[in-house]
């Protein structure tokens, strides 16, 4: 734990236990989400196959745990943290740029 909270620069085991319960939270909630969703475009396991399926429905739901991430996140008074987290993993995906447009979109102008 003592690596992992150095890692995250975190201060104290309470932020940790909170970030641990964000994550569990975040991926239960895009789990349960992701039926409604997919079937909301027409994506149902009865009209593709399910090697495409599966994978379809994983990419399209990627985004959702990311907004919900940050969203419940906040929620629970980490925004600092998991935008922190976002951006650094947005940035090894190569996809900075997304988070480059947010803050440039919401920066201070004091």
């Amino acid at each position: 734990m003592k690596k992992l909270k150095e890692r995250w620069n975190i201060k104290s085991n309470f932020q940790l236990v909170i970030i641990f319960i964000v994550f569990a939270i975040t991926g239960s909630t895009a789990a349960y989400l992701s039926r409604p969703v997919t079937e909301a475009i027409g994506i149902h396991k009865d009209n593709l196959p399910y090697f495409l399926y599966l994978p379809i429905r994983l990419l399209l739901i990627f985004p959702l745990y990311q907004v919900l991430l940050v969203v419940i996140g906040t929620l629970f008074g980490q925004f600092q943290f998991f935008w922190w987290f976002e951006k650094k993993m947005l940035r090894s995906m190569k996809l900075g740029f997304i988070a480059d447009f947010f803050e440039k979109k919401f920066e201070n102008k004091d």
